[in-house]
């Protein structure tokens, strides 16, 4: 060979060395063999092993399948979904090039992705290296939201990027976190539709679409996952030999709970056990995590369509302890955002709660006899109840009342439901109201007896001057003023701030700042609940209680809906059509404020009312106001 054509050759060489045929590896096999853990991304940094999350192992061989042309994956977070991603992405960089289109939510979460996360993949895994060019290269193909190589571009985008999604055509489509995208790129409309649009001229297009699931009825991967084969992983039960999934709801544990610093602290004890569906044996989880494992389809004919679908849980992931998980679940008691946070990012289901209520003629067949006394009167406390709350709202021309009954774990009871006509700036409604808040509930055992132990007055109407002055005459008897803001994100309760009275700007009162909409949220979805226990609410039978027709007309009074205005589509409380009346709804919410703001430490409080035989009444509202107004100014102040 001259020297000449030794030249050539070498020049033919190096030109084709990036176009030889592509081996015939699925994703999870190029993965094994080609992709590298980046340090500062992964707990175990190095080789990716399929067989540390084998679940990801049938979405990853799916993609390489000729008959599956969409592939939806519904994941919890830290499962390892946006690793699939990368590998799929690497894997076509490597040996199945073409145009990609990997759309994040917002072009800030592509920017960063891109940065923290695809640019080490590149660096860490040899093969890829070699094929795309450092972003500090005057390579002019590789930029933070654009690299070139051999055979293909990839684009990162946002899904508010209007311009990104409609212009180049793209063979491969990936979008993360599909449910967080917006409903609209710019004024172009939905934004899968245009990413879906730049496939059209390719017979041979992939896409995946990746989201942790958020609300029912308005999720996107919820929508697209019914339309696949709607696989889930189950595992298969040691005793009996069947397979089922592992959910929240099978899980069970023993747990205790103390207050430290006024605070909730859990402590779950090992062991954690899942309980078979068909055979009811309970295995731990150090026996199920080593059980076999399998994709089962819900709606198998899907397959012919060309789209495999598949929903994942945080049970299975080998980074998350169930412990973690029921941990998680337990803090979030009672605090309806982290709940959601909870059920989407750990249980990897929908949030349900929201919209769907009960009508009355429901709520008033599940009216329950509480028992009679002696005497032929009724009950006025069930057992259970071990905190009473009362919620007070003001109208121009009475105060309405609730008084609720709270026992472990979010039972409730109604205990009383009334209301004061008169004017709110009048001695004798409030005198009528210390009534309601001094008078002593006996159990049947007329030996025991609970009194009200704090009580949420709203100062939001036309006389917040008269509700500051009348609660700050009843502080010790816990009685305090509270103002709603709706809106979402707001939490429910947060802490209180003095407001001074217009009359003496020394004098003040408390004022805790409410988010109803959390508490709203929390009513109506334990009214769903229609087993007595674990949030249920009771509600009593009978004339004497005021739990009527009229009440569960207010109660039921609004609904959650998903509207749109400027800022995009955001759920807001609306009121339903023939419920002009909301008291009902925002006394219970007081209420049920109460108790958090209280945070009481319920097996305290049993022991006590099971030591303590006869309640003594508080000192009288009169005589308090009475006392202040003999007192020195400077006496006046609050001291706590």
């Amino acid at each position: 060979m001259t020297q000449k054509e030794k030249k050539l050759n070498a020049v033919v060489s190096k030109a084709v060395r990036n176009f030889k045929p592509p081996e015939e590896l699925t994703v999870a096999e190029w993965a094994d063999r080609y992709r590298r853990l980046s340090p500062e991304n992964a707990a175990e940094a190095g080789p990716w092993r399929t067989s540390r999350t084998p679940y990801l192992r049938k979405p990853m061989e799916a993609f390489t399948d000729p008959k599956v042309q969409k592939i939806v994956m519904v994941a919890a977070s830290q499962v390892g979904k946006s690793e699939m991603e990368l590998n799929i992405i690497g894997y076509i960089m490597d040996q199945d090039p073409g145009s990609i289109l990997f759309v994040q939510p917002t072009l800030d979460d592509a920017k960063k992705f891109s940065r923290l996360r695809i640019a080490p993949m590149i660096r860490d895994s040899k093969a890829l290296r070699k094929k795309v060019s450092d972003v500090k290269s005057r390579d002019a193909g590789n930029t933070i939201l654009q690299k070139s190589f051999p055979g293909g571009m990839l684009t990162i985008t946002g899904s508010n990027s209007a311009s990104a999604l409609a212009s180049t055509p793209a063979r491969y489509i990936l979008g993360d976190e599909r449910d967080r995208w917006a409903d609209s790129a710019g004024t172009e409309g939905d934004p899968w539709a245009l990413a879906e649009a730049r496939q059209a001229t390719f017979y041979n297009a992939k896409a995946v679409e990746v989201s942790t699931p958020t609300i029912k009825g308005a999720s996107n991967i919820e929508t697209s996952y019914q339309q696949g084969t709607q696989e889930r992983w189950r595992h298969q039960c040691p005793e009996c030999g069947e397979y089922g999934e592992i959910l929240y709801a099978r899980i069970k544990f023993e747990h205790t709970v103390k207050k430290i610093h006024g605070k909730n602290v859990y402590d779950v004890k090992e062991p954690i056990e899942w309980i078979c569906p068909h055979c009811g044996c309970l295995i731990p989880e150090g026996v199920m995590r080593r059980q076999p494992a399998k994709w089962i389809a819900e709606n198998p004919e899907a397959y012919g369509k060309g789209v495999r679908s598949f929903w994942l849980n945080a049970f299975s992931s080998p980074w998350t302890p169930w412990k973690k998980i029921v941990l998680k679940y337990l803090q979030a008691q009672g605090d309806t955002q982290r709940m959601k946070v909870v059920c989407n990012t750990l249980l990897g289901e929908l949030w349900e709660d929201r919209g769907d209520i009960p009508d009355e003629e429901a709520m008033l067949d599940r009216r329950e006899d509480y028992g009679t006394n002696k005497d032929g009167s009724p009950v006025e406390v069930p057992e259970g109840v071990l905190v009473l709350t009362c919620g007070v709202d003001t109208q121009d021309n009475r105060l309405e009342y609730e008084v609720v009954g709270h026992g472990y774990h979010g039972e409730t009871w109604g205990i009383k439901k009334g209301y004061i006509m008169g004017k709110p700036d009048t001695d004798e409604v409030w005198n009528q109201l210390d009534d309601v808040i001094d008078h002593i509930y006996y159990f049947k055992d007329s030996r025991r007896g609970l009194r009200i132990s704090f009580t949420c007055i709203d100062s939001g109407g036309h006389y917040p001057q008269e509700v500051y002055k009348r609660c700050r005459m009843r502080r010790e008897k816990r009685v305090f003023a509270v103002k709603g803001r709706g809106g979402e994100g707001i939490p429910f309760i947060t802490p209180p701030s003095k407001v001074a009275l217009k009359d003496n700007k020394k004098i003040t009162c408390w004022l805790y700042v409410l988010g109803v909409d959390s508490g709203k949220e929390t009513i109506m979805s334990n009214l769903k609940v229609e087993t007595p226990g674990v949030k249920y609410c009771h509600f009593p039978e009978g004339e004497g209680y005021g739990y009527d027709s009229y009440y569960f007309n207010s109660l039921l009074s609004e609904k959650l809906e998903l509207t749109k205005s400027r800022r995009g589509k955001h759920w807001a409380w609306v009121v339903l059509p023939g419920h002009e009346r909301n008291e009902a709804l925002d006394c219970r919410n007081y209420a049920m404020a109460a108790l958090r703001i209280l945070n009481p430490d319920m097996q305290a409080v049993e022991r006590r009312l099971k030591e303590k035989p006869k309640p003594t009444p508080p000192q009288k509202a009169a005589a308090m106001y009475r006392a202040q107004k003999t007192a020195p100014a400077e006496q006046m102040f609050d001291d706590w």
